[in-house]
């Protein structure tokens, strides 16, 4: 059997809903029409809901692999990058929808013409058109970090003075490097994952992209945003069935708690202590605030 081109993986948690519109989606705007060869892999994180039976009755051609329970978005995506053969993988959101624009051919062919690149992101955007700023981002580092929990990036986004965090100082039409995107939609060349290894288990949701993003800046490879493609994120959707609002403020807050992980894996060697508590203390207020 041929070696596949790419293969897609689907992390699963209770999104019955959005990941059948995900997989219908991804099957009418892309695999009926790629002449590239496809696998696609969801991992189901012990939900409680029918997403198995509904994979298991109306998505055959849909590789399953069931966790049994909720171990977090790094973990699950591990279960299926650790076998990836495919020349290439590409990590999609359940709550994510393809569309005419998508694309995914030219993001691979982007790819595979640019070795350098370790990740590529397509433009990812919310329902309204707008840019999700999640896959257009700088490396937190204190200053970023500041100016983005105080708000001056809000106030003064088009600043490189003050705009780090999202980089909104570059132009978003076109093909250029940031230092990390999100893990809703990204691309990357299998060779450079075996090098540089699976997504950090200790970030159990958020995070784990930024420091994959990282590892691969760190080994030699590039960051690249690319909008010649694109996809609607439905972003904290996946618990429509239940209370989403509660799951969009559980998630932000989780968010914000990552930001500390990741702080103390790079930067807590750093800095003196009470730069951490300082950001402790903006992350509970943010918390406060969701």
């Amino acid at each position: 059997m041929a070696k596949h081109d790419l293969e897609i993986i689907l992390v699963s948690y209770n999104s019955q809903f959005w990941l059948k519109k995900t997989l219908r989606s991804l099957r009418e705007h892309f695999l009926r029409k790629t002449a590239l060869l496809v696998k696609v892999t969801v991992v189901d994180n012990g939900s409680s809901d029918d997403s198995v039976t509904m994979l298991k009755k109306a998505f055959s051609w849909v590789k399953l692999i069931e966790l049994g329970e909720n171990k977090g978005f790094a973990v699950a995506n591990n279960a299926a990058l650790k076998d990836a053969t495919a020349h290439f993988v590409m990590l999609l959101n359940s709550d994510v929808e393809l569309t005419p624009d998508s694309r995914i051919d030219a993001a691979v062919a982007h790819l595979r013409a640019h070795p350098g690149i370790g990740i590529l992101t397509p433009r990812i955007e919310f329902t309204t058109g707008e840019l999700d700023p999640a896959c257009h981002r700088g490396e937190p580092t204190i200053w970023a970090a500041l100016t983005y929990f105080l708000g001056l990036e809000k106030v003064f986004p088009k600043t490189q003075l003050f705009g780090q965090y999202h980089q909104g100082y570059k132009d978003i039409t076109t093909i250029h490097e940031v230092d990390a995107c999100s893990g809703a939609a990204l691309l990357i060349r299998t060779p450079a994952l075996k090098k540089i290894g699976l997504l950090d288990e200790r970030f159990f949701m958020y995070a784990e992209d930024l420091d994959w993003c990282r590892r691969f800046r760190e080994a030699g490879y590039t960051i690249c945003f690319f909008p010649d493609a694109s996809v609607i994120h439905h972003k904290y959707k996946s618990g429509i069935k239940n209370s989403s609002q509660s799951i969009a403020r559980n998630t932000r807050r989780h968010f914000y708690d990552t930001m500390l992980q990741y702080y103390d894996k790079y930067y807590g060697d750093t800095y003196p202590n009470f730069v951490r508590r300082l950001i402790k203390y903006f992350i509970v207020l943010k918390k406060g605030a969701v």
